[in-house]
């Protein structure tokens, strides 16, 4: 991802004036992410429930930011779009109830300067800077105007935050524009960057549905990743960010409602400034997705000796980059999705694969930490099954009350690369 022009063109022009320190990259760190996905066909677990298009309405956004600083940036992402997509304007603000603003608070956005950009098929795009102290944790209302016919092909599914969707016109800085419509997922929105201290970093949790927070309370901000950012500003990490780059639905191996982890590794870690650690929870989709009674019959089930190569080949790709990698064991999943068609998502012969690969994941040297949630959620009275009063009630998610024992759970030391 490159800076905006503006930012770019003052850069050079202060390379040419011999000035070194204003000709270094200005410091900046992802403080929050979404990762883009495509819309899926009819076929897969779950309907996609998102409007086909929009057309001269304004969509506002609420995020919660990890770590603060001076200035943000917004970036959105046009990753699945077919066509060129026309942002008309976009504005920023520190967000209220029902994403409201106050009066005068919203700060607009421009990319080299204008207002209105125009972002080509498969590319992402960086706002110029914007200056807007926040404080971490902070929520942020992020508005977006489509002033064309849109269609709404990159998004973020499983949001599990209200979005507001206007009625016609450019009302981004508008302080409450009276949605016509709400949304759960995330549109074209993927990031927001603050400046960053001398000392920052950031952890990307790459994952799935369980780490993108699937079944916790809409607009709480439970899942497990954010739970661990209040524990690193409560407990003396202040500049380290926390990125969630995960997806509901999807695979290390296979691509599904989401692209598959092999193939959206760059894009989803490598993609972001100051990473210093990914930390990987997934593999339970490749496991319970095919097979019969399951979301994809007639896919073969893998081994677990090819999730095991999946992740090896994700720790090589980290470590060459210089990044340390967690390694997180998979969940209990005993009868998940029971009484439903989709039941066969769990069988004996799946929780064997599961448990070889926890296993794997357990004695992997090549990992640098280890995060161990299958014991903390695994029910001893019902080994494979996930505590009851963890449970939100499919036997596969937990609830908030599980999320938050998992972020508890985790050694900040293990995290950060301190443990001795």
């Amino acid at each position: 991802m490159r800076l905006g022009g503006v930012i770019a063109t003052t850069l050079v022009f202060a390379a040419l004036r011999g000035d070194p320190a204003a000709a270094r990259p200005e410091p900046w760190v992802t403080s929050w992410a979404a990762t883009p996905a495509p819309r899926w066909a009819d076929e897969l677990p779950a309907p996609f429930d998102v409007p086909e298009t929009l057309e001269n309405q304004t969509v506002r956004q609420v995020v919660r930011i990890s770590v603060g600083g001076d200035r943000v940036r917004v970036v959105l992402s046009n990753e699945f779009g077919a066509r060129p997509l026309v942002i008309g304007a976009a504005s920023i603000a520190p967000a209220g109830p029902a994403g409201a603003i106050a009066p005068g608070s919203a700060k607009a956005l421009t990319w080299g300067g204008s207002s209105r950009i125009v972002i080509p098929p498969g590319a992402p795009a960086i706002s110029d800077p914007v200056d807007l102290p926040v404080k971490p944790l902070s929520l942020l209302s992020v508005s977006i105007f489509l002033p064309n016919k849109t269609g709404l092909s990159t998004v973020h599914w499983d949001g599990v935050q209200t979005g507001f969707i206007s009625g016609p016109g450019d009302l981004t800085l508008q302080p409450d524009p009276k949605p016509t419509g709400t949304t759960k997922s995330r549109l074209f929105l993927s990031g927001v960057m603050t400046d960053a201290r001398p000392a920052s970093e950031s952890v990307v949790f790459f994952g799935d549905s369980i780490t993108d927070g699937y079944c916790s309370t809409i607009d709480t901000d439970n899942r497990w990743p954010d739970h661990v950012a209040e524990r690193l500003q409560a407990e003396g990490h202040p500049d380290v960010a926390v990125v969630n780059e995960s997806y509901s639905g999807d695979r290390v191996l296979s691509n599904g409602m989401g692209t598959n982890a092999l193939a959206r590794f760059d894009m989803s870690v490598l993609g972001h400034p100051r990473v210093s650690t990914v930390v990987m929870m997934m593999g339970i989709n490749d496991i319970g997705w095919p097979g019969p009674g399951a979301f994809l019959p007639n896919d073969p089930e893998p081994t677990a000796a090819q999730i095991e190569a999946g992740y090896s080949q994700i720790i090589e790709r980290a470590h060459v980059h210089g990044l340390r990698f967690v390694a997180v064991t998979l969940t209990p999943f005993a009868d998940a999705f029971a009484g439903k068609p989709t039941a066969g998502y769990y069988t004996p012969a799946k929780e064997a694969i599961r448990r070889q690969v926890n296993g794997w994941i357990r004695s992997n040297k090549s990992a640098d930490g280890l995060i161990d949630f299958d014991r903390l959620l695994d029910d001893p009275a019902r080994p494979g099954h996930i505590r009851p009063n963890y449970d939100c009630s499919d036997h596969l998610h937990p609830n908030d009350a599980g999320y938050r024992a998992m972020a508890k759970s985790v050694d900040l030391d293990v995290l950060l690369g301190k443990a001795p």
